[in-house]
């Protein structure tokens, strides 16, 4: 596995979204998702509103690392702030 660049930040963000899936996992065992309407144009479940999230969440990265001269933390923390938004009222 050396010829991967496996950093601590890169270590716990691939930790932490495992987590997140195995929470979500476990979750949706415990109490079934029911489709719902939210700010988002089309009806969503947990699933969806998670991936949307996700994938928000790296563009935003990608444009905070390549559009301004902020630290990475900050991305880091808009982008848990926006998943935040979108899993409660997406």
């Amino acid at each position: 596995m050396e010829w991967m660049a496996w950093t601590l930040p890169t270590a716990l963000f691939f930790a932490a979204v495992g987590v997140l899936l195995l929470c979500m996992t476990l979750f949706e065992l415990r109490r079934p998702c029911v489709e719902r309407r939210g700010f988002l144009p089309i009806v969503t479940s947990r699933g969806d509103r998670l991936f949307i999230g996700l994938l928000a969440s790296a563009y935003l990265h990608l444009l905070v690392v390549g559009l301004s001269d902020w630290p990475l933390w900050v991305a880091s923390l808009l982008s848990l702030g926006w998943l935040v938004v979108v899993m409660r009222w997406g």
